[in-house]
């Protein structure tokens, strides 16, 4: 089991470098393409959101934004993260990499109570762990 996306499995983590393409542009990290999905194409709060040299600031920046959301963010945010992992592990060095893990149960533990994504102090529904399984599962097929 894998119980947290650091150390040497930091490369599961969304703020892990591993460029991708949202709504037709790029992002450094997994975390920027979420952050700036969270709001509406012609609001320039995404290229802001892209253009935030650590994933870390690119969260802050998001928040720092939250009553200007999409209205239909919590209704997308599980699909969006789905397509960016995907994007994520569909590259070569990465896919290799999740398959590694095997069958291995893969947690995102956390010590800052994200709950929904991941497991903190034991509770969660590890909704990132579970989507990266899926992919792994796919990928192995």
């Amino acid at each position: 089991m894998i119980t947290a996306f650091s150390g040497e499995h930091r490369w599961l983590s969304n703020f892990w470098p591993a460029q991708v393409e949202w709504e037709g542009l790029t992002y450094a990290t997994v975390e920027h393409a979420y952050q700036a999905a969270k709001f509406p194409a012609d609001s320039g709060i995404r290229e802001a959101i892209r253009d935030c040299p650590t994933p870390g600031k690119a969260k802050r920046l998001a928040h720092s934004f939250a009553d200007r959301m999409s209205p239909d963010y919590q209704e997308r945010k599980l699909a969006v993260m789905e397509a960016l992992l995907r994007a994520k592990f569909a590259l070569p060095g990465l896919r290799d990499q999740l398959l590694s893990t095997g069958d291995q149960e893969l947690v995102e533990g956390n010590t800052w109570n994200d709950t929904f994504w991941g497991v903190c102090r034991g509770k969660g529904t590890n909704h990132l762990g579970r989507l990266l399984m899926q992919i792994r599962k796919e990928l192995t097929a």
